[in-house]
Parts: structure tokens; C-alpha cells; sequence
């Protein structure tokens, strides 16, 4: 998949419901959110509290393979999303075992196919690892718990990045904006709904 593709996909995640491993409501999101990254703002240097060095390692390369930097906006690193997700799992009891689950079935996986762990793989190894995982209903039997959490981590990465200021200026979103006058939907959109005013 290209950049573009990727960004689209998670872009369309972020934007519908959040279901699958991770249960939690998108108000608790946008919270840790916003208090992960006044933490991050507040702290010179961020040291994980819930990830090992190792994990983070991983963790940050994984979250730019997901929304890596573009024309539009940054990576998901530069967005803060691994600050994001050290804070929900750290906060969330329920991740804990998912993500560190998950990243250890990287490795795992890594280590067999190549020899080292998923962090220090070629890039072209560590794709070939995430093209098993990437579409749950293709991936074969033995890869169901890899996609389980690729998933919901793609899923984590995506709230994460969306609920950034660098996230929702990517959606180009404009809400909280006055509009002095509404003089209803553009002609040319309600023609293509097939609709009309009354």
C-alpha cells in the first residue's frame, strides 16, 4: 500500500466507530488524549511509563508505518500517538495485555522468519510480517492473533493521531466555526444526493 492508502485507511478508521479488543467509549479517548498531550507539552523529553525501551522501539516504528509523514501533516510520532498510547495503556488495564501480547507475537514472528526482532528487521521483512496480519478476513489461521492486534493497534494509532491537533488539521475540520449566514446545501451536492428543499 502506498502512503496515501494507509493515511486513507486510518483516516476512515478514526472517523467510525472504534470496535474489536479495546473497549473504551470515544469521550475516555479524546480525554487521555488531550491529557497526554499536556503531559507531553509539559515534559522535555518523554520517558514511557508503560512500555519498555524495547516496546517503545517498536511501538514508534510501528505507528509511523501506520500514519507515517506527508505532504499534509507528520507521522504519527510527530503527532504524539505513542505518548498517546504509552498513557491508555498505562491508564487502561484492559490494553495491557493486548498490546504487550501483540508486540511480543511481532517479534516472535520476526525472530523466526529473519532472526531478529520486528524493530530491527529490513523494512522489506517487517512489511512481509504486516502484509500477513493487515486484513483479518485474508490472514491465514496461525496469523489470527497477529491480526487481532494489528488491527487493534492500527485502530489505537488512528484515534490517537485524529484526536491531535496535527490529526484534526489533517481532516481539514472546520467545526467550531461561526458562520454568519447558512444559505443552505450547495446546489451542485444536494443535485448529486438526488435531493431537493421542499
Amino acid at each position: 500500500m502506498g502512503a496515501m492508502n494507509r493515511r486513507e485507511a486510518a483516516r476512515l478508521l478514526a472517523v467510525a466507530p472504534v470496535v474489536g479488543a479495546f473497549r473504551w467509549a470515544p469521550e475516555s479517548v479524546r480525554e487521555s488524549a488531550a491529557l497526554a498531550r499536556e503531559a507531553l507539552a509539559a515534559a522535555p523529553a518523554y520517558r514511557p511509563k508503560f512500555f519498555t525501551a524495547h516496546e517503545w522501539r517498536t511501538v514508534r516504528m510501528l505507528v509511523d508505518i501506520i500514519i507515517p509523514a506527508d505532504e499534509h501533516s507528520g507521522s504519527a510520532t510527530q503527532a504524539g500517538v505513542p505518548e498517546f498510547m504509552d498513557f491508555m495503556c498505562n491508564d487502561d488495564p484492559n490494553l495491557r495485555i493486548p498490546i504487550r501480547g501483540g508486540l511480543a507475537w511481532l517479534d516472535s514472528q520476526a525472530h523466526q522468519s529473519f532472526g531478529v526482532p520486528f524493530v530491527d528487521g529490513a523494512p522489506q521483512d517487517r512489511t512481509a510480517i504486516l502484509d500477513r496480519i493487515a486484513w483479518p478476513k485474508k490472514a491465514k489461521p496461525e496469523d489470527l492473533p497477529g491480526a487481532a492486534f494489528f488491527t487493534s493497534f492500527r485502530d489505537l494509532t488512528a484515534s490517537g493521531f485524529y484526536s491531535s491537533r496535527m490529526g484534526v488539521h489533517d481532516l481539514r475540520y472546520i467545526g467550531n466555526t461561526f458562520v454568519r449566514e447558512w444559505n443552505g446545501c450547495p446546489p451542485d451536492a444536494l443535485a448529486k444526493l438526488g435531493v431537493r428543499y421542499p
